[in-house]
């Protein structure tokens, strides 16, 4: 038999698939809890913001963070299969001549995000932990003038928004459930 002591190596990897398997029995278990989960979620960069206002720093680190989270609410609004596209394949097929129909102009077709929103939250948690430990190290504190990259941002998340709400209106899907029709007990009689 062999009674050799596990190399270091191996050790290092057993304590890390540990490690992952704990974090994802943390992950799995806060799924269901949607409401709780962006809570904490809002909580979190809520205590990030009090750090940089109260630091008078790391505005660079802030502004990415900002960046970060704009195009992931971007992603989550977006649909999986971006309509213009279809439409410019449907034209260009047209184009080509005639073809079997392949779906019903009245088929329900869901909204189906292009990151789901467990991803968006994990995604957007984990940013902004990073952040905050990026705070701890003055390394990350460069200089700059903080108004113009708010000022900038702004713009930004403005034009940006503007554009996907156009699209949005343009091609008409909504990524909200809001107002849909909802069947409880005794609606179908």
């Amino acid at each position: 038999m062999n009674s050799e002591p596990p190399e270091e190596g191996n050790a290092f990897w057993a304590q890390k698939s540990a490690l992952e398997q704990r974090y994802q029995v943390i992950l799995d278990r806060v799924t269901p809890h949607a409401t709780e989960r962006w809570v904490v979620t809002g909580v979190a960069l809520l205590i990030y913001f009090m750090r940089v206002f109260f630091a008078q720093g790391w505005y660079i680190v802030t502004y990415a963070l900002g960046i970060y989270l704009l195009n992931l609410f971007l992603a989550f609004l977006q649909p999986k299969f971006d309509p213009s596209l279809e439409m410019d394949m449907a034209a260009d097929a047209v184009e080509e001549g005639p073809t079997l129909p392949m779906r019903s102009d009245e088929e329900f077709r869901p909204f189906v995000r292009r990151l789901p929103e467990f991803k968006f939250w994990h995604s957007a948690t984990r940013a902004i932990v990073i952040a905050f430990g990026c705070t701890l190290f003055r390394f990350f504190d460069i200089p700059v003038f903080w108004p113009i990259l708010l000022i900038y941002f702004c713009i930004l998340f403005t034009i940006t928004m503007k554009r996907q709400i156009r699209h949005m209106i343009k091609y008409r899907y909504i990524p909200f459930n809001i107002g849909k029709k909802s069947y409880g007990k005794g609606s179908f009689k």
